[in-house]
C-alpha cells in the first residue's frame, strides 16, 4: 500500500489540470503546496469557494453543472450590477449560489486521514468526512455548510426587483470573507499539526540499535565556549523544520472515482 499510495501521488501531480479554471485557486495555493509538501497526502480536487449564477434548462427540475450555462463566477466578493447585468442573459432558471471552500485530500494511512479530519472540524468545517475506497484510497473531505441556492428567474424572466439581488450580494459576500477566516484558521492548524505529526513519527522510528542512549550526553564546552556535540534529536528536528518540497497538482475531477459526493463539481 506504501507503494502504490506513492504512485498514486506522483501519478495525481503530474496530471494535467482537467477543471474549468485550470488551475489551483490563488486563495488556496498555499493549502495545496504546504499539503503536498508531505510525503503523508496529496491533494486531489479543490475549489477556494466561489459566487456563481448559473442558468438551467426551463424544463429541468434541478440544474446540473453539464447542462447549463454559467452566467457569472467569482471565487472574491463581488457586486450586485454585474449579477444583475448577468441575468440579463438568462433565458431559463437562473439560481444564484454560493458554494465553499472544499478540498479532498488522499492521505497514506488512516491515522493521517483521522488527523486531517480533526483539523478539519477545529477550523469550523463541520461537514467534513472521511472515505475510504474499495482500492483502499482514504480520502477526507474538508468542506463547509454555508452556502447558498436562491432562484432568481423562470424561463428566462426576472422574479425578483433589483434591490433584493443587492441584499442577496451582500449576504454571499459575508458568507465569502467567512469563508477565508476559515481557510485562513485551517491553514495556520496545519503548519501546528504537521510537524508535530511528523515528529513522533520520526521520534516512533528511531530506535536504538545498541545498549547506547538516543540522545548524546551533553559535552563539556570548549575553550570558544561552545558544545562538541549536539543531540541527534535536535540536529533531525532541526532539518525536519526546514525541509519543505513544493509541489503543484491538477485538479482534475477524476482522481477519486470512488466519491460519489462531488470531485466533479469543484473547480
Amino acid at each position: 500500500m506504501e507503494k502504490r499510495f506513492s504512485q498514486w501521488k506522483k501519478q495525481c501531480l503530474n496530471k494535467l489540470d482537467l477543471s474549468k479554471k485550470g488551475s489551483v485557486d490563488e486563495d488556496i495555493a498555499h493549502v495545496v503546496s504546504l499539503l503536498n509538501s508531505f510525503e503523508e497526502f496529496f491533494t486531489t480536487s479543490s475549489c477556494s469557494g466561489r459566487i456563481i449564477l448559473i442558468d438551467g434548462a426551463p424544463d429541468s427540475s434541478d440544474i446540473h453543472k453539464q447542462n447549463c450555462v454559467w452566467l457569472f463566477v467569482s471565487h472574491q466578493k463581488c457586486k450586485s450590477d454585474d449579477l444583475i447585468s448577468a441575468l440579463a442573459n438568462s433565458s431559463g432558471e437562473a439560481v444564484l449560489k454560493f458554494e465553499p471552500f472544499v478540498l479532498h485530500v488522499q492521505c497514506r494511512r488512516l491515522e493521517d486521514a483521522q488527523l486531517m479530519h480533526s483539523v478539519a472540524i477545529n477550523s469550523g468545517f463541520r461537514n467534513s468526512g472521511l472515505t475510504v475506497g474499495k482500492t483502499g484510497k482514504i480520502i477526507t473531505a474538508v468542506r463547509s455548510t454555508h452556502g447558498l441556492e436562491v432562484p432568481l428567474s423562470h424561463a428566462g424572466k426576472l422574479l425578483v426587483d433589483h434591490e433584493y439581488i443587492h441584499f442577496l450580494t451582500q449576504i454571499a459576500n459575508q458568507k465569502m470573507e467567512e469563508n477565508l477566516r476559515r481557510i485562513h484558521r485551517f491553514h495556520q492548524n496545519l503548519q501546528s499539526a504537521l510537524p508535530t505529526e511528523k515528529l513522533h513519527k520520526l521520534q516512533m522510528s528511531d530506535s536504538p540499535v545498541s545498549q547506547e542512549p538516543q540522545e548524546v550526553p551533553y559535552r563539556a564546552e570548549t575553550e570558544k565556549g561552545e558544545t562538541n556535540k549536539t543531540s541527534v534529536y535536535k540536529r533531525r528536528r532541526k532539518r525536519e523544520q526546514h525541509h519543505q518540497t513544493y509541489c503543484c497538482h491538477g485538479d482534475g475531477p477524476s482522481i477519486v472515482p470512488e466519491l460519489d459526493d462531488c470531485l466533479d463539481l469543484f473547480t
